[in-house]
Order: C-alpha cells, then sequence, then structure tokens
C-alpha cells in the first residue's frame, strides 16, 4: 500500500481545513478546447442512488462495497455541498458578495456540480446536494449503467458506452485538477484557500474504492497530475485580467520544478526554454507544453529506473536555494512544490533516514513567512546523501 501523502498536511498549513474537494466536471480542458464532460451529450445523470443497491456497488462484499465507501468515508460525498453552509463561506460570499453560495455557481460548480446540470440531462432520482458523486468522476450513467456489469462487457466497451476511462492517467487528472487547483482570483482575494493539486497523494489519502491495474505507478500519476496542474495555472494566468502575484509565484514554482526533469525522457517536451522569473508573457506556450508533458508522461512505460532517477535529480538542487538573487518568497514557493514532489517519489521506495530528513524539510515548509533558504538547502543536501537506490 502506498503511504499518504504530505499533500493534505502542507494544504492546511497554508491554509483554513476547509480547503474544496470537487470536480469540475461543467468544465473544458483549457488547451485546444477538448472537453471532459460534454453536455451536449444525449445521456443522462441519475444519481448516486441508482449505484446504491445492495446487487450493485452498495453491498458489502470488498467489489460491492464502493457506493459505501463513498457515502460514508470519502470526503467528497457530503463535505463538499457542506462547506457552502460554513461561517467561512459566508465571510467569503460577503465579501463578493454571494447572496447564497448553496445555489451560486460560482461555488457550486465544484462543491454541488450536479446543480450545474440543465434539466434535459437529470434523471428522475437525482439528487442536487449529494456532492461530487460517482457520475461527476464516471460520467453520465445512462448510457452504460445497466450493463457495465456484464461479465461479456470490457472495460473498452464502457468507455465506448459513456464512461470515462479513468484507468488513463491523462484523463483522470483532467478530471479532477480544475476544481483542485483552479480558483477565481476574486474568490481567493475574498478568502478562499489556495489548493494545491497533486494526483498521486491526494488520490492515497483518499478511501479506495477501486482497484488499480494499469498505470498503476504513483510517480507516474504524479508527474501526469504536475504537469496538469501547470497547464491549468497557465491557462488562468493567460486568459486573466487581473494579475495574481500568489498565483504567478505558485505556477512559476512548478515550472522550475518540472524544468529540472527535462531529458528525463526522449518523448517529453522540454520547459527549459520559458524563463522561470518572466514567465508572464509564455504563459500560452507554457500551457500547451505542460499539456503535452501530461499526456506523454501518461503513455510511456514507467520503470523503478525512471523513479529512481526523477528523485535522485530533485534531490540535488539544494544549491538553487542558495541564490542570493531570489525572494525569499519565491524559494518557499519552490521548496513547497519540492517537498511534495520528493514525498511522492520516495513513497514507492521508503527508505528510512531519507524519510526522516524529508519529515525535517516539510517541517521547514510550513510557514511561508518563517522560511529559511539557508537551513533548507542544507537539510536538502543532507536528503540527497541519504537516498540509496
Amino acid at each position: 500500500m502506498r503511504r499518504k501523502s504530505l499533500t493534505c498536511q502542507i494544504t492546511h498549513a497554508f491554509a483554513s481545513p476547509a480547503v474544496i474537494a470537487g470536480i469540475f466536471f461543467l468544465a473544458t480542458v483549457h488547451l485546444q478546447g477538448t472537453e471532459v464532460i460534454s453536455t451536449n451529450d444525449a445521456s443522462k445523470f441519475l444519481g448516486a442512488a441508482s449505484c446504491a443497491t445492495s446487487s450493485c456497488h452498495g453491498g458489502g462484499g470488498q467489489n460491492q462495497n464502493q457506493f459505501l465507501v463513498w457515502s460514508l468515508r470519502d470526503f467528497h460525498s457530503q463535505r463538499p455541498f457542506a462547506t457552502l453552509t460554513s461561517a467561512r463561506s459566508k465571510q467569503i460570499a460577503d465579501a463578493l458578495p454571494i447572496k447564497d453560495p448553496t445555489v451560486d455557481s460560482r461555488c457550486t460548480v465544484c462543491h454541488a456540480p450536479l446543480q450545474e446540470l440543465p434539466e434535459a440531462l437529470r434523471g428522475e432520482k437525482l439528487n442536487s446536494s449529494e456532492g461530487v458523486s460517482c457520475e461527476s468522476c464516471h460520467g453520465s450513467a445512462e448510457g452504460w449503467l445497466r450493463r457495465h456489469t456484464r461479465p461479456d462487457f470490457s472495460h473498452a466497451d464502457r468507455v465506448a458506452a459513456g464512461m470515462r476511462d479513468l484507468k488513463n492517467l491523462y484523463v483522470r487528472a483532467n478530471t479532477c485538477v480544475a476544481c483542485h487547483q483552479t480558483v477565481e482570483t476574486s474568490l481567493l482575494k475574498a478568502g478562499h484557500p489556495e489548493l494545491i493539486f497533486e494526483l498521486d497523494g491526494q488520490s492515497a489519502s483518499q478511501p479506495r474504492h477501486w482497484r488499480e491495474k494499469n498505470n498503476k505507478n504513483g510517480v507516474q500519476g504524479w508527474l501526469v497530475g504536475q504537469a496538469a496542474a501547470l497547464r491549468e495555472m497557465s491557462w488562468q494566468l493567460a486568459r486573466s485580467s487581473e494579475r495574481d502575484e500568489k498565483l504567478a509565484a505558485r505556477c512559476n514554482a512548478l515550472l522550475w520544478l518540472l524544468q529540472k526533469l527535462d531529458g528525463a525522457n526522449s518523448r517529453f517536451p522540454r520547459l527549459g526554454a520559458f524563463p522561470v522569473r518572466s514567465a508572464g508573457g509564455n504563459y500560452p506556450a507554457v500551457q500547451s507544453a505542460a499539456d503535452q508533458l501530461a499526456r506523454s508522461a501518461s503513455e510511456i512505460q514507467w520503470s523503478d529506473d525512471m523513479t529512481f532517477s526523477l528523485l535522485n535529480t530533485l534531490a540535488k538542487v539544494g544549491e538553487d536555494f542558495r541564490q542570493p538573487q531570489l525572494f525569499t518568497d519565491q524559494h518557499a514557493r519552490r521548496a513547497e512544490r519540492l517537498v511534495l514532489a520528493l514525498d511522492r517519489l520516495l513513497a514507492s521506495r521508503p527508505q528510512p533516514e531519507a524519510d526522516t530528513t524529508l519529515n525535517e524539510l516539510f517541517k521547514l515548509t510550513q510557514s511561508l513567512p518563517d522560511f529559511d533558504p539557508g537551513q533548507f538547502s542544507a537539510t536538502l543536501d543532507q536528503f540527497a546523501r541519504a537516498v540509496t537506490r
């Protein structure tokens, strides 16, 4: 079993525990207008209750309890909509102003996405307040619900019938990234917490209601997710008329991180051509390259050697934190992303001494204002020495 990630801990260190979880399933992937889900599809959304019978996914068996795991243990089931009724949400709403967060599309698109469905796509038993539910991830069920459990119905058959292909890491990342990464600048200024998307770590922290057969390598999922996150941030910065300095700093930090992996695979695009500290004019190009990286990373055959190569490369970037020309907050943002990366890379090959040092690196990133680049770089050098094959 993969260990749970530091992602949620770091997110909570910089923001309120009321961190959004959601699937932006009416949104589109922002590059080239490729849709995650098309609302032009005639297939209806039938609601989580359509999956809940004991003979389907509401039973007690290991392969039939998916609905129970989601409804009883997964924060996607109740927490997203409940968050809209909290005092924190009311404060954010009052600052914008938003009359009612439980019905305003700026909030419900992630917290209660079923509310955004047009009437023509609503099944009779659909419950708009059921949070981020089965069809938010797997797609509208009308076209495949009655057939998908048949023994002669292959995965390809299910996908052809309209079920989303979540075995594909690129598709999986695109399903999750918008709500787990993208927040409008106006919402952030009103008090909405910053979000950090990390596909592998957030998957490892989620109550498991699925089985991994293909694309099971966590590090591969991490890389695909980070590339998708960079694409989304670049897209948001390119289209925004209002400069968001914090988002730009986070985007530049992630760009810096992925640039360190240039040359890791011949199929990966090189991101080093985009200057990190002046990426503003290059956001559309960064967006395109990041999408290409996400696609390519999802398609290659992953290996343990690839994992170790990435881990070894990122463990040895301590010199970057000794550059005096960078502001402390720039170093801090880079360190934040780096620690999350090292956590996922090391998860597949735990090493006691390196794990201990990684915990020290994590502690050093918990407060942006108090970040000490010198101390972090020294501890990172210690981590690099502790990493062994």
